[in-house]
């Protein structure tokens, strides 16, 4: 597959820049039936992380939503959390927007219904469960940072009594749907192979301790995650994913996007591989501590295998009668015959649910009309865990065996002892759920 790729967020920065915020507006508003919400029925936000896909792509969406209406936004740059307030300020024509560097003051607060988590990994699910356990709906961004932490999203969030939507956007971007689509309905005759390619990652050398710049929580930026001096880099946009103490890499950043239409398309988007067997190229001596290059190979039920490798962001997926690809991220789909593209599926023949706008405007249907969300807490922890579990592979440099029903790796201690992480006192999933 190609790897000269439009990096995914650069594609979101310039696909936001070229739609103003009032032709945006008016467009979703045109296609919801009926006038604009009255206050009293929109659904209010409080936004919590104002980086580049939090204040880029989570608050630009929310605030092109007529239903939302964000009151609050919160940071520990204090730059970024002035710059939110003044995005909200100008969208709304007004100066209500208040500025928060704790996040657990939006979270006290009763005027607010619902947050829009947009943090680094470590944060995502200990958040959530904060929120959840103050009584507000959950729109947060993916993936997991361990096994047992998706395991405990799920359970809580089952018995919490509220909206918990994962943000991930591919089940609304109309070629990974199609894709999952004609596989699920046997276009492509039975399923042989998956093949995912991953943008390379990269190498940050390692820095000397700094002064923690005015301005800035560093203490609460690290919140659950081990104590380490403050260096620059590994703070900064996108960063800090290359840092085994906050995520995974690319395998969970780009992974989380690309494995989620392969689970899809083989009827496993709740389910999980048997086997796992990685091999991945770590730095030396460098700030970045996750796999830079990889390849991984996953056994899934039905005789079925993905391979993942460093080198891209395409997909393919393999049939006996045919394929279907998308070379690079959201280009458009090639096939074996371009009459595999061109099939109709009836919608009561479908094996896939309706595609959803976009996982926003997904969010605000499950909050007013009690629908589920298209990316529930089961979709977005097993997706993690099929991420997660190749990191550890990876690490241990072996092949190992998985039970998706119970969540382990068959005789395997060392690997067990892989599936959770200890968070830095006080924080405590467990203090946070009672």
């Amino acid at each position: 597959m190609p790897s000269n790729a439009v990096e995914r967020r650069d594609f979101l920065k310039s696909a936001v820049a070229a739609i103003s915020m009032p032709s945006l507006v008016a467009g979703i508003a045109a296609a919801e039936d009926g006038p604009a919400p009255a206050p009293s029925d929109q659904i209010t936000l409080g936004c919590i992380g104002l980086g580049t896909h939090g204040m880029g792509w989570n608050l630009e969406a929310f605030l092109a939503l007529p239903e939302a209406r964000v009151l609050a936004v919160c940071d520990v740059f204090r730059e970024r959390r002035d710059k939110g307030r003044d995005k909200v300020n100008a969208a709304y024509g007004n100066q209500d927007c208040t500025v928060h560097t704790d996040f657990r003051e939006i979270l006290a607060r009763k005027d607010i219904d619902a947050v829009v988590i947009s943090t680094p990994d470590h944060w995502h699910v200990l958040m959530s469960v904060m929120a959840a356990k103050a009584g507000k709906h959950v729109f947060c961004e993916k993936p997991t940072l361990t096994v047992q932490q998706g395991q405990f999203l799920v359970d809580f969030m089952n018995r919490a009594g509220v909206v918990y939507q994962g943000g991930i956007e591919d089940r609304s971007v109309e070629q990974y749907y199609r894709m999952a689509e004609l596989a699920r309905n046997r276009r492509l005759g039975k399923l042989k192979r998956i093949l995912v390619t991953l943008p390379v990652g990269e190498i940050f050398p390692k820095e000397d301790p700094a002064p923690i710049p005015k301005g800035l929580n560093y203490d609460l930026w690290l919140g659950p995650a081990p104590y380490t001096p403050y260096t620059p880099t590994k703070l900064g946009p996108q960063q800090w994913r290359n840092v085994w103490d906050y995520s995974g890499g690319k395998l969970t950043d780009w992974g989380a996007h690309l494995l989620d239409t392969a689970q899809v398309a083989i009827f496993q988007e709740q389910g999980g591989p048997l086997s796992v067997d990685g091999k991945g190229v770590f730095p030396k001596d460098a700030m970045t501590t996750t796999a830079t290059e990889y390849e991984i190979h996953y056994q899934y039920p039905g005789d079925v295998e993905l391979i993942v490798k460093s080198g891209g962001t395409g997909i393919r997926i393999e049939g006996a009668d045919g394929w279907v690809e998308c070379p690079a991220w959201r280009q458009p789909l090639q096939a074996s015959d371009p009459a595999i593209l061109e099939t109709v599926i009836a919608p009561g023949e479908s094996k896939m649910w309706a595609r959803p706008t976009s996982e926003h405007q997904d969010f605000l249907n499950g909050v007013k009309k009690g629908k589920t969300p298209c990316y529930t807490p089961e979709d977005i922890h097993r997706l993690s865990s099929v991420m997660h579990i190749g990191n550890i592979s990876m690490r241990l440099g072996r092949k190992l065996v998985w039970d998706s029903a119970r969540e382990t790796f068959s005789d395997d201690a060392e690997a067990n002892a892989l599936l959770s992480r200890p968070m830095r006192a006080p924080w405590s999933l467990k203090a946070a759920a009672t």
